[in-house]
């Protein structure tokens, strides 16, 4: 219950960001607390979910957003230091709920693993969808990867007949890498659009040799009405009549320092 009220509070702080009424903050508690179960109860075919079996999980939301209406000054205040370090703890104790429920239906590893990960992210997944947000887990933070670890550290251990252990190893190594990216902002590498700017000492021969290269067949409307060949456009003209090269644009894999650079308006807002 304590990961379902953690998650229940990520779901408000961002309904209250994206301007919602308390419909929505219900809405958005709601799929975050308990929409990553249900998509693994729907994959693993348990019916009913486990929500409709213990309606207290209901309850518990509910109340969660009675709560904050109530006091969202003083949860707000939470959201920098309190609530991340307790979201990690929450995502810790869901992927192994996950992946404990996968491997007891007789699931190979990798599907518990998998299971796991439905559990701990796709609830956040589907409230960042309806808030018409990217989802945290697909561009920036070390949130998938820490929920992978710890749901393999699990499901390796249990397979081993070493179920207790291996809980404890998960909640330290899916602990572990959450605290670790929020104090380090660490996160993968992301591809971007980069622009490369030319080379100061590129000669303005190598510029004219790629414009040969790059030259095209001129518009077919300025065709001659005596059939001559259609002539290319002198792209040779146009390079050498520029001070300075083209930049071009490739794929990179960016860092998240630089991609905040180039995108700043893609930061949460706080």
């Amino acid at each position: 219950m304590a990961g379902t009220v953690v998650f229940a509070l990520s779901g408000i702080l961002l309904a209250c960001r994206s301007r919602m009424d308390p419909i929505g903050m219900l809405v958005l508690a709601a799929v975050t607390a308990v929409g990553g179960g249900t998509l693994r109860d729907l994959v693993l075919g348990v019916a009913p979910v486990f929500w409709i079996r213990d309606p207290t999980y209901l309850w518990v939301i509910l109340a969660t957003v009675l709560c904050a209406l109530v006091g969202f000054h003083y949860i707000h205040r939470l959201n920098r230091v309190v609530l991340p370090v307790a979201d990690a703890f929450g995502l810790a104790l869901f992927v192994i709920i996950g992946a404990n429920k996968a491997m007891l239906l007789g699931t190979s590893g990798v599907v518990a693993v998998l299971m796991g990960l439905f559990t701990g992210v796709a609830g956040g997944m589907i409230r960042d969808v309806l808030a018409r947000r990217v989802p945290m887990v697909l561009c920036r933070e070390v949130y998938a990867t820490a929920a992978i670890a710890g749901g393999v550290v699990f499901v390796a251990l249990a397979s081993l007949g070493a179920p207790r252990l291996g809980i404890l190893l998960s909640l330290v190594t899916t602990l572990g890498l959450r605290l670790a990216a929020i104090r380090w902002q660490l996160a993968l590498p992301v591809l971007a659009w980069v622009v490369i700017e030319p080379s100061p000492g590129q000669s303005a021969s190598s510029r004219t040799a790629d414009a040969d290269a790059a030259a095209v067949p001129a518009d077919p409307a300025a065709m001659p009405a005596d059939g001559i060949d259609t002539p290319l456009t002198s792209a040779r003209e146009t390079a050498s009549s520029a001070d300075v090269a083209r930049p071009k644009m490739r794929v990179r894999m960016v860092s998240r320092s630089k991609a905040a650079r180039l995108w700043p308006e893609d930061e949460d807002i706080d």
